[in-house]
């Protein structure tokens, strides 16, 4: 995917997850807890593309979330978090494809690991800046709890979310090409 396609791929991509994500899934929030399309949308362009555009990605989609109308924390938590994550995630993504061959789509089983690997990192970077900066959202005592109910959340819902994101991201845009069927050499007579 060319450099222009995939940007847009990116920005509808996010675009599309944070107004899910703050408009739908607040409706199915358990314990508190609302699964963060973003951050799953940031780990799924991470996995196919190089870990400079996922860091940028997830700083952008960060800065986003941190800027959405139900935010109540202190800006740039969310931008360092899915910052981390992009980076994180593209550098195994990336070295684990090194020896394989081709450009394609990860295993399934590549995608759900870094879904709940993705889910982790982000969280608890998150929450740790939280801690950091004294944020009286979540106390101390629950702040285990939200961690893990949040990547149990983001887990169930990388079993959709990945898979789309990366068919968006690894899918060629535009008319395919013919297939040309070779044809024998011609043999001239000697």
């Amino acid at each position: 995917m060319r450099g222009t396609q995939r940007l847009v791929a990116a920005l509808l991509t996010v675009v599309v997850a944070l107004l899910l994500q703050v408009t739908v899934f607040p409706h199915f929030a358990w314990n508190g807890v609302v699964p963060d399309l973003v951050l799953l949308a940031v780990v799924g362009a991470a996995l196919v593309t190089d870990p400079r555009f996922a860091t940028l990605l997830g700083f952008g989609a960060g800065l986003l979330l941190d800027l959405a109308p139900p935010a109540d924390h202190a800006a740039g938590r969310w931008a360092l978090a899915l910052l981390v994550v992009g980076y994180v995630v593209g550098r195994l993504a990336h070295d684990h494809s090194a020896p394989q061959s081709g450009g394609g789509r990860p295993p399934y089983s590549l995608m759900l690991a870094a879904g709940a690997g993705g889910a982790f990192v982000g969280t608890s970077v998150f929450a740790l800046s939280g801690l950091l900066l004294s944020d009286p959202a979540v106390g101390v005592g629950r702040l285990l709890e939200v961690v893990l109910t949040a990547v149990a959340y983001d887990t169930v819902a990388a079993l959709v979310v990945l898979p789309v994101t990366v068919w968006i991201f690894t899918r060629e845009p535009g008319p395919r090409p013919a297939q040309v069927t070779p044809r024998a050499p011609r043999r001239t007579p000697v």
